[in-house]
């Protein structure tokens, strides 16, 4: 019998999933896409049903790229209903593994460490993950899908190659097996942790597959990956040394803050200038919420698709960690300023701090106003506390009603979405 033994449950289609179901639908026969009418044809669908996959249709399409032959059901974005549905079913998996066992993924998807359950309930681990996808289809119907492992990159890949296209929806690897099965599969990229960019380097080098990647030559791996290598090769062997204790008790030695916005049009290098402003205003918000306060900032803005320009980034470091909207916005403006081409279209920032908690002390500067930046500080902690009172739009920025202003709007939605 294998000493450890993990789970990794995915939540079929999500999103769509919890449409139909609300729509009192089968997602197995109906065919639906989540996709936000307001945003045309080019908006991607956040998610399909199992129905429309199995007719060809790639998840995380784009409205357009649906044949137009295939009829379905167009349902808006509702994040907070999706999110209250995460967490119900959160509740269910706690019926049966303690929370110190359970590594939420994301949103549908999570890993658990079951060897200590499966003596105490008399099940093996492929039973314990039925009961467990039998609870989750009756109380909720949405149907689960759930790979075993005996690590957790086994797990995850048993679920995401295998368990996902097999009938009980159920599959099982240890390094035996998937040596037996995946050592030779195509493409690389169905492997967690495999991008596209990375399977072109290694495809240079003429591996194509895990079993390549295995036997391939160490020294080489490492000159193009780096310490990535190490990874790389023991996850080609089906190995991993992580354990649900290590994943519980990690901490960052660095920790950032971003925010990331795809504008719904193109913008002029002045709109753009309104966009940044406003995200700024509400990151320094979140850093004073989460009492943080930015040592860097980062900047990314990415050009019209049309364009087929790089993105320009670019970082500045802080004279002292700071959270103050007054000082952190000549710091990106300048960036913006630096970096950004004029004469292009806009259609994407992203801004990263990088973050340190906030010091009770400031070092104090010959020329720096003081006042000014303890009343802009006090100000900043006021709005937060009536935005958590009364909601985000409660108060906001007079450059908020621009035409070109997307903050009350963004203010409504969940992860740029809306909340339903």
């Amino acid at each position: 019998m294998e000493k450890s033994m993990y789970l990794c449950i995915d939540l079929k289609s999500f999103y769509a999933s919890v449409e139909c179901v609300d729509r009192g639908l089968d997602p197995m026969t109906t065919n639906l896409a989540v996709a936000d009418p307001d945003r045309g044809e080019g908006t991607i669908c956040l998610a399909i049903s199992p129905a429309m996959k199995s007719l060809g249709i790639k998840n995380r399409c784009r409205v357009y790229e649906i044949p137009k032959n295939v009829e379905y059901l167009k349902a808006p974005p509702r994040m907070r209903r999706y999110i209250q549905c995460s967490a119900d079913i959160y509740g269910i998996y706690l019926k049966y593994i303690s929370k110190e066992d359970i590594h939420v993924f994301s949103i549908d998807e999570a890993f658990f460490y079951v060897s200590p359950y499966l003596s105490l309930y008399g099940l093996t681990a492929k039973e314990l993950a039925q009961k467990i996808m039998a609870d989750i289809k009756v109380t909720t119907g949405i149907t689960a899908a759930a790979g075993i492992g005996t690590n957790l990159y086994l797990a995850k890949v048993a679920l995401d190659i295998l368990a996902k296209h097999a009938e009980d929806n159920i599959a099982f690897l240890n390094q035996e097996l998937y040596r037996k099965k995946l050592w030779r599969h195509r493409p690389l990229t169905d492997f967690f942790r495999v991008g596209a960019g990375t399977m072109k380097r290694l495809c240079r080098m003429g591996i194509s597959t895990m079993e390549d990647v295995a036997f391939a030559e160490e020294d080489l791996l490492y000159r193009m990956f780096g310490v990535d290598a190490e990874l790389l090769i023991d996850h080609a062997w089906g190995r991993e040394s992580v354990t649900m204790e290590d994943v519980k008790s990690y901490v960052p030695k660095h920790n950032s803050l971003s925010s990331s916005q795809v504008l719904l049009r193109d913008y002029s290098f002045e709109e753009g200038r309104l966009i940044l402003k406003e995200m700024t205003d509400n990151l320094c918000l979140s850093m004073m919420e989460k009492g943080v306060a930015a040592r860097s900032v980062s900047l990314s803005v990415g050009y019209s698709y049309e364009t087929e320009i790089k993105p320009a980034t670019g970082t500045v470091s802080m004279q002292q960690a700071e959270n103050s909207y007054m000082v952190l916005i000549p710091y990106l403006l300048n960036l913006y300023e630096r970096i950004t081409r004029r004469d292009k279209p806009i259609r994407k920032f992203t801004i990263t701090c990088s973050t340190v908690p906030e010091m009770s002390y400031r070092q104090y500067h010959l020329f720096s106003n003081d006042a000014l930046l303890d009343r802009d500080k006090n100000l900043q902690r006021a709005v937060l506390d009536v935005k958590q009172r009364y909601g985000k739009n409660a108060l906001f920025r007079g450059m908020d009603l621009l035409e070109a202003g997307t903050a009350r709007e963004r203010n409504t939605q969940i992860g740029g979405h809306k909340s339903g």
